[in-house]
């Protein structure tokens, strides 16, 4: 992988675990969410009369993308509120990037060397030991909380290659993550007002800096990801976008204090060997 590539997935990576961190907002997890997705909508809404409209083969890539976010969130409040959230993410995302690189190969084709595959199993090794052994001595969410979580990768596998296909065919990058962006804010607000009404929009209103953060750092660290497929394997990028696992931990231990386990560290370790052999190969 190239450098310029790798880095920018790693600052994709950060940005992603900081605006999980920032979204913290004193909203349930929904309207968390929710308020995310309607900031970076209405900021890529302002960018829309900056770029071409894309060509008619990316809009089936970019609605149903958009609909797979949609369902991304729905699955994943759901997985959050049956099983803790330091497990059911890596969960969630730890089985992802094993779905891509699978389609990867039998799909699409793209070639793997030996030590970018080393690479990808290091990775998902790590993020799947933080989930299972990388909590304070909670046991595995069951049932429901797994089931949702599986259902989140499954989302966010099948969005993940939409896009990176979409985005090969678009016009730029850029063109792509900004309709992607609007697409996704106009279906989150029909969902919001569906589901909660006035009362979500009232209690959106009090949160609204945080969300408009968080909005910003996700709206650049999914534009970053969607270029990064345009010039690197999917597959690759796809698992190394999971290091954002590692920068919640240092998050968590900086910021709020947290000790980190023998477990999570262990973990770390094993997701900073999975980079380090992708960029590498």
């Amino acid at each position: 992988m190239e450098p310029l590539v790798f880095f920018a997935v790693l600052a994709a990576a950060a940005m992603h675990a900081g605006w999980n961190a920032v979204v913290k907002v004193g909203l349930d997890p929904f309207l968390s969410i929710v308020l995310v997705a309607l900031s970076s909508g209405a900021v890529a809404l302002c960018l829309v009369p900056f770029v071409p409209v894309p060509g008619a083969d990316v809009w089936p890539f970019l609605i149903a993308s958009g609909a797979l976010h949609v369902l991304y969130n729905l699955c994943l409040v759901q997985a959050y509120q049956a099983g803790d959230l330091g497990q059911i993410y890596p969960i969630a995302r730890g089985a992802a990037p094993m779905l891509v690189a699978l389609a990867g190969v039998l799909v699409l084709r793209e070639p793997q060397t030996a030590t970018e595959a080393a690479g990808i199993a290091l990775l998902v090794s790590g993020v799947w030991l933080m989930a299972v052994r990388g909590g304070r001595g909670a046991a595995l969410p069951q049932g429901r909380g797994i089931l949702f979580a599986l259902l989140t990768s499954l989302c966010i596998a099948s969005y993940t290659l939409l896009d990176g296909i979409g985005a090969r065919r678009a016009d730029g990058a850029a063109v792509y993550a900004i309709y992607l962006f609007v697409i996704d804010g106009v279906l989150i607000l029909a969902l919001v007002a569906a589901m909660r009404g006035a009362a979500g929009f009232r209690a959106m209103s009090r949160a609204w800096a945080g969300g408009f953060a968080g909005g910003m750092m996700s709206l650049f660290a999914y534009w970053v990801v969607i270029w990064a497929m345009t010039r690197a394997p999917i597959p690759q990028v796809a698992a190394l976008r999971e290091t954002s696992v590692l920068f919640a931990l240092a998050i968590s231990s900086v910021m709020l204090r947290e000790r980190p386990t023998a477990w999570r560290i262990a973990a770390g370790l094993l997701i900073v060997a999975g980079a380090l052999a992708l960029r590498l190969g």
